[in-house]
């Protein structure tokens, strides 16, 4: 059976010291061209042995250009790499070196990047020599700036300010049109405002029961931004009742949906905090305050009650007639 090169991968992260000399060397050095070794297969062992090495090889060049970027001309320090690494196994210095290049790959080419991007359009960003300091003076234990406690603490906090930053910059005029709306709409005939700031407009006054937030409910909706973009609609599906359960929704639908008596239909105004906050959504961006109209059609398990069939009265029995007796 012919085998894939995976047995390979999983022996080349062991060694990683396989990639050292194409990922670290900046300048090609010309090697004279040595006479190839004269390979010897003194019996079946060492034919099969030969085999299985080359057969391993099945697609470790195209792996080695385009997952590890190993220019092939240095196939030469390649090798010399996978040899040191084969016969260094066991030994602990050379191990522990080769973890530390894997592990400064892995920073590189990941770790590094993904925070990088994670501050891009925010007021800082990271310098990889000091990030690279304070890397290491945790592998070595030095305290004398940070522990591993406070750096943790120091980070998290400074993440968190630097996305609202980001998010006030790009997207802060969108909370600002929202709470403007919402001011105003709360002056209108009809438009009542509940204490976490939720507004509602009873369209249909509906008289079925009120569902909990547990229960799932039979709804049909529509979704607007401040613009008037129809952001979802569930009248646009070829069914247009979705069904859910209460508490697994946005804060704002899921206290109307508990205040709702079915067969109601709602305009909701929905402030952003009740909505999804500063997440991007795709269409809805971060700080966006929500329109929704809400027809509540039913409450899943939930029927109405029939009314009790009348109690049939047993037929009354005939008296027994007397018989004449006879004189």
């Amino acid at each position: 059976m012919k085998k894939t090169f995976f047995i390979a991968i999983t022996m080349m992260v062991s060694f990683s010291m396989l990639t050292i000399a194409a990922n670290d060397k900046k300048k090609k050095i010309a090697t004279p061209a040595a006479a190839p070794e004269r390979t010897v297969l003194a019996n079946s062992n060492d034919t099969l042995s030969y085999a299985a090495g080359m057969s391993q090889t099945n697609g470790l060049i195209p792996y080695l250009t385009s997952q590890l970027k190993v220019d092939t001309a240095y196939m030469a320090d390649f090798i010399a790499g996978f040899k040191e690494a084969m016969n260094k196994t066991e030994d602990p210095s050379y191990n522990a070196h080769a973890a530390g290049i894997e592990i400064a790959k892995m920073l590189k080419e990941r770790l590094f990047p993904g925070i990088e991007n994670e501050l891009k359009g925010s007021p800082e960003s990271l310098v990889r020599e000091k990030f690279v300091e304070g890397f290491v003076a945790a592998l070595k234990k030095d305290t004398s700036i940070y522990n591993q406690q406070t750096s943790a603490s120091y980070f998290e906090a400074r993440m968190k300010a630097n996305h609202e930053a980001k998010q006030e910059r790009l997207y802060g005029a969108n909370r600002e049109a929202g709470k403007k709306f919402l001011a105003e709409n709360a002056k209108k005939e009809g438009v009542v405002t509940t204490p976490s700031g939720l507004q509602y407009k009873i369209l249909t006054k509906g008289t079925g029961p009120i569902p909990t937030a547990s229960q799932e409910v039979k709804v049909k909706y529509e979704g607007k931004l401040l613009d008037g973009t129809v952001f979802d609609s569930s009248y646009k599906r070829s069914d247009p009742i979705t069904k859910f359960r209460c508490n697994q929704v946005i804060k704002g639908w899921t206290e109307a949906l508990t205040m709702m008596p079915v067969g109601s239909t709602w305009e909701l105004y929905i402030p952003y905090e009740l909505a999804y906050g500063d997440a991007d959504q795709g269409k809805i961006k971060p700080y966006s305050m929500l329109i929704f109209k809400v027809e509540l059609i039913g409450i899943e398990g939930l029927e109405a009650e029939k009314p009790a069939e009348p109690v049939k009265a047993a037929p009354a029995k005939a008296a027994p007639k007397k018989v004449a007796k006879k004189k």
